[in-house]
């Protein structure tokens, strides 16, 4: 895949009428800014709405003219994990409504980070430390989590980052086929959160120990060049898609809209971006829609 850039606003296909988005999760991890996203794509947004008024609001009238997406979190009256659970439950038994959760995630530290910046203060630490509000938030959402129909980590997503994820999962297109996330990462710098799956190809090669290589990525050609030529890659590469082919139309079948597939080694930079850009471009001919993105090497801004 080419084109890694976000679409803009208008020419972004429309989601249809009918979709409810419940977006939720942890305070600071960017909960407004999707919204806002979500109401260039075409949404309604509604912040903050007590959890009594979702059903009215969905059944408002003759129903939505746009799909809705509607903020709920801690901040709101009547919140709780499992009234809001209960609430969804019966929205989609009683009308029939498309409802999905979407919860944004973040780690502690930087939640922590991003309140002591902004001098914001969080809204369980009004009488406790700021890092046991956030731990307390946690509990507390934690079966939303649990629950949701899509989690998106926002510890490393600049905003630019955030609305080309939430494009590609919530725009028209993101209804009609499968949705594949193939990320690179490095095992130092922790699991991605969000992966479905995890490949770890620390065995192959690694050209960091190559003066040459070193400073180079996995998508210049000297460091693809020196991977693919490892005995082992061919063999490795040819098992890992043989797996994933029979997966993915099961993962369709059983309406699962978004699948994302991380590959780790240990810096990030080279063996895991080249195996990530090669599973990408495998994935473009298998009928799923792919986006790909490299953790570390955007962390770093190369």
């Amino acid at each position: 895949m080419t084109d890694r850039t976000a679409p803009s606003p208008c020419s972004v296909p429309r989601p249809a009428p009918g979709r409810v988005l419940v977006v939720t999760g942890l305070s600071g991890a960017g909960k407004t800014s999707a919204l806002k996203v979500l109401e260039d794509l075409g949404f309604e947004a509604v912040d903050n709405l007590p959890v009594m008024l979702l059903s009215s609001l969905v059944r408002g009238g003759d129903g939505p003219s746009r799909p809705l997406a509607v903020g709920i979190d801690i901040r709101t009256r009547d919140f709780g994990a499992e009234p809001v659970l209960a609430e969804i439950d019966r929205l989609m038994a009683e009308s029939g409504q498309d409802v999905r959760l979407l919860f944004l995630d973040c780690e502690d530290e930087v939640l922590r980070r991003r309140f002591t910046e902004t001098r914001r203060r969080h809204p369980l630490a009004t009488d406790r430390p700021l890092i046991d509000g956030i731990r307390h938030e946690r509990t507390l959402v934690a079966p939303l989590r649990a629950r949701a129909d899509v989690v998106f980590d926002t510890s490393n997503l600049a905003p630019g980052e955030l609305k080309r994820v939430l494009s590609a999962h919530f725009g028209e297109a993101a209804v009609q086929k499968l949705l594949v996330f193939v990320t690179s990462f490095a095992y130092r710098e922790g699991l991605p959160r969000e992966a479905d799956l995890v490949f770890d190809v620390r065995f192959l090669g690694n050209p960091h120990y190559v003066p040459d290589l070193k400073p180079l990525s996995g998508r210049d050609p000297g460091v693809a060049d020196f991977i693919a030529a490892d005995p082992v890659f061919a063999d490795f590469f040819r098992s890992l898609t043989g797996l994933l082919a029979p997966l993915l139309p099961r993962f369709a079948a059983e309406g699962k809209s978004y699948l994302t597939i991380a590959v780790g080694c240990t810096g990030g930079r080279h063996r895991s971006v080249f195996v990530a850009e090669r599973l990408a471009s495998w994935l473009a001919g298998q009928d799923v829609r792919v986006e790909l993105r490299h953790r570390e090497l955007q962390a770093a801004g190369t």
